[in-house]
């Protein structure tokens, strides 16, 4: 996990205490070499490959970009934590690629290995759940960062949206690390989803809704996170103050 780089936020998603990256204290925009390392330190890579992203936020073609790319996902994908922080440090190195070499050679070799990722989701899911968490939060996070002149990437609404699906069927509902993901990917990413594609976020809290109301055989803590989750979207993808109340004393008692 990160080390000396994150806090509690006081937003909860679904009473769970949600960690936030310093990373959050900067606009996307301000990212940059100083702010990744000097302010967060960021001792979750190995050695190797945090000297290639000081070397590619300096100079990007001096680095060789697609083992950079390679190495990042490799190590995300064992750590759901660093999921969530690898989304930035993508960014960062788009960024400068783009603006020293007008290249894109990172984000080319980052979405290659994603689309990898993505169609042998289910073979993921059957050998490791915890990497297919995994999977999907970088997924996720990738989206929620990379934009195409601020806009998001259109080529990964629908493998995000077929994630989200495969996470509310009835044999991962069973699964809270399953539905912890999804709960905490809806938060992340479900507005932007929704404005992308309505039809496709109706059919998949219908799925959840069903489930909800439907699957006997679902924990305390899955009807709960499916409870708040169906709230969260209902009220405009916000809770209110006695929601979030609520919910975290629920998931404390």
């Amino acid at each position: 996990m990160l080390l000396n780089c994150s806090e509690v936020s006081p937003q909860r998603a679904g009473g769970r205490r949600v960690k936030r990256s310093c990373f959050e204290k900067f606009p996307s925009s301000l990212l940059s070499m100083d702010h990744i390392w000097e302010e967060c330190k960021i001792q979750a890579f190995d050695s190797e490959t945090q000297n290639l992203i000081k070397a590619a936020l300096k100079d990007s073609s001096a680095v060789d970009l697609e083992k950079l790319s390679e190495a990042i996902v490799d190590q995300s994908l064992k750590d759901r934590s660093l999921c969530r922080d690898a989304g930035h440090i993508c960014y960062a190195l788009v960024q400068t690629e783009a603006k020293h070499s007008n290249t894109n050679v990172f984000r080319r070799n980052l979405l290659t290995r994603l689309q990898k990722e993505f169609v042998e989701r289910e073979e993921t899911r059957k050998r490791s759940v915890q990497e297919w968490v995994c999977v999907v939060s970088f997924i996720c996070n990738i989206f929620d960062y990379l934009k195409v002149n601020n806009t998001p990437m259109t080529a990964l609404v629908d493998p995000v949206y077929d994630c989200l699906f495969r996470l509310s069927q009835p044999d991962a509902l069973l699964n809270e690390e399953e539905v912890d993901c999804l709960a905490l990917q809806l938060h992340r990413v479900g507005e932007q989803l929704e404005k992308l594609n309505a039809q496709r976020m109706d059919q998949l809290f219908y799925v959840l809704r069903d489930g909800f109301l439907l699957q006997d055989n679902l924990s305390s803590m899955t009807r709960l996170l499916l409870l708040e989750v169906l709230e969260f979207r209902a009220s405009g993808w916000t809770l209110s103050a006695a929601a979030q109340r609520y919910y975290y004393s629920e998931v404390v008692d």
